[in-house]
């Protein structure tokens, strides 16, 4: 009888709490990197390819929802329910600018040109920070139907593409009059949405599901059910032959974009990067593992 192989899927640990937002970095001369953003309000970089950890942004005081990377990936910018933005230095993690909003921030895209930042939350409103004048008051487009959730650039920096907390749809903004041109129908509300670095997909999450769709002619082309629901997922930019996914079971998972399995890759393990501690009878959490070259730890 042929003996049936056992294999593990490459998975990447670390947060403590629910993963709720995931990023890929362009390509760059380093390589390429990964982001994630958790309840557990501490962001995370990693090596794109392998999953490795490289640091922890410290400076939240509550959870953060939206993570991103610029075009070189040296900046990084994230969303917090402490009524911030932060941008940061990606090589030493040292806050560069804190934008303060008057609600809960859930989302924030560097454009194109790395010039701009774009946000979006509670309080129905997009902004878009010139980042060479941070202390210049943005431009703000308060059209939301909803409470914003996720916000992505694309067509160079002419478009604006974002999704509501509380209702179905991606929607489309014209930057220069900032007025909705497209909406993309979806049954549930989105959590996540990304334009894909070649610019030929929009990645969304709903509920258990991740969508592709056309990012100019706004045709669904693949949509995959997840084994449960998901906050976010990224397409892995080199390539573009597979994704992550990150939600409720505090797992990162890979899985091949073309089928949607999951890639499973046997006895593999990322070292230096979390133990687990069993907190109670009935819980498990995930801690860093305390070591001196893992700075951030």
């Amino acid at each position: 009888m042929e003996k049936k192989k056992v294999t593990v899927p490459l998975v990447c640990h670390g947060h403590s709490r629910p993963v709720v937002d995931l990023f890929y970095s362009p390509v760059t001369p380093d390589g390429f990197f990964l982001i994630s953003a958790s309840k557990d309000a501490s962001p995370m970089l990693r090596n794109g390819e392998t999953g490795d950890w490289i640091g922890t942004f410290e400076g939240h005081k509550g959870a953060v929802w939206s993570c991103c990377l610029d075009a070189n990936a040296l900046r990084a910018a994230t969303a917090s329910a402490d009524f911030s933005t932060k941008v940061w230095d990606a090589l030493t993690g040292d806050e560069l600018h804190s934008f303060e909003h008057k609600h809960i921030v859930r989302a924030c895209a560097f454009s194109e040109d790395t010039h701009l930042l774009l946000t979006g939350g509670a309080e129905k409103i997009l902004r878009i920070y010139d980042l060479n004048r941070p202390d210049a008051p943005p431009k703000e487009v308060d059209k939301s139907p909803g409470s914003v959730r996720s916000v992505a650039w694309l067509h160079s920096d002419q478009t604006i593409l974002s999704s509501c907390t509380d209702m179905g749809g991606v929607r489309l903004w014209d930057v220069r009059t900032g007025n909705i041109v497209q909406t993309l129908d979806t049954k549930s509300p989105m959590t996540s949405a990304e334009v894909s670095q070649d610019g030929r997909y929009i990645t969304t999450a709903d509920g258990s599901t991740v969508k592709f769709w056309d990012a100019n002619h706004y045709g669904l082309v693949k949509s995959y059910d997840m084994p449960c629901n998901v906050e976010s997922a990224s397409l892995e930019p080199k390539f573009g032959n597979k994704f992550v996914a990150g939600g409720e079971d505090l797992w990162v998972h890979v899985f091949d974009f073309h089928t949607g399995n999951e890639i499973e890759e046997p006895h593999r393990s990322i070292p230096n990067l979390v133990v687990k501690l069993c907190c109670g009878d009935d819980t498990v959490g995930e801690v860093p593992r305390k070591n001196s070259s893992a700075p951030g730890c």
